[in-house]
């Protein structure tokens, strides 16, 4: 995740702080490794230590568009136009355990 996201995010959650339970961060790299590395930065902070994330833990819950958590939140049409040919190469399942691992530790952050 670039320095210009983590900022912007960090400021939405700043600006959102009294209703932080209402953000959730919903990811949808085709990288899944980049994707899970961009999901402890907005969970736990910044792994490489260089972003404005570094050593900030938001503890933001964080979502893959590929879970199939997520797809069921998402009209049919629009999911299978926008990220069905993705989702037929990806081991939603194990993604699924992936991305709950990263915010069960999230949780445990702070």
């Amino acid at each position: 995740m670039d320095q210009e996201s983590q900022a912007n995010i960090m400021k939405i959650a700043e600006d959102e702080k009294s209703s932080a339970d209402h953000i959730i961060v919903v990811l949808g790299a085709r990288d899944i490794e980049g994707a899970a590395i961009s999901a402890e930065t907005v969970t736990v902070g910044d792994p490489s230590y260089t972003g404005p994330l570094a050593g900030v833990s938001l503890r933001l819950p964080v979502y893959h568009i590929l879970e199939p958590k997520v797809r069921d939140w998402i009209p049919k049409d629009v999911y299978d136009e926008n990220a069905g040919i993705m989702a037929m190469v990806v081991d939603t399942e194990e993604l699924g355990k992936q991305f709950k691992a990263i915010r069960e530790r999230g949780l445990g952050a702070g």
